[in-house]
């Protein structure tokens, strides 16, 4: 099971708790984290499926490097961990 946060920024407009999933890729998890919760699916992806442009995804400490097709490869036990991303200056 892996493990999947979103930082607090995204409390404030959809209920996205704390929820452990499996799965052996990014994909694989946030899939099977929105058939729990539908409604943060649109927060986090686009309509392609690949993650929004002020979105930041973190499989464990890094950063993802497949934002479209989410394979970055993950293993029970790693955190998922979902930002939005800040941008200007």
């Amino acid at each position: 099971m892996v493990e999947v946060t979103f930082a607090k920024a995204f409390h404030r407009h959809v209920d996205c708790p704390v929820m452990s999933v499996p799965g052996g890729t990014v994909g694989e998890v946030l899939g099977g984290y929105f058939e729990q919760r539908p409604q943060v699916r649109s927060y986090v992806l686009d309509d392609a499926g690949a993650v929004r442009k002020h979105v930041a995804v973190f499989a464990n400490d890094d950063l993802i490097t497949d934002r479209t097709s989410l394979t970055d490869a993950v293993a029970d036990g790693d955190r998922i961990h979902v930002f939005q991303a800040l941008s200007g200056g």
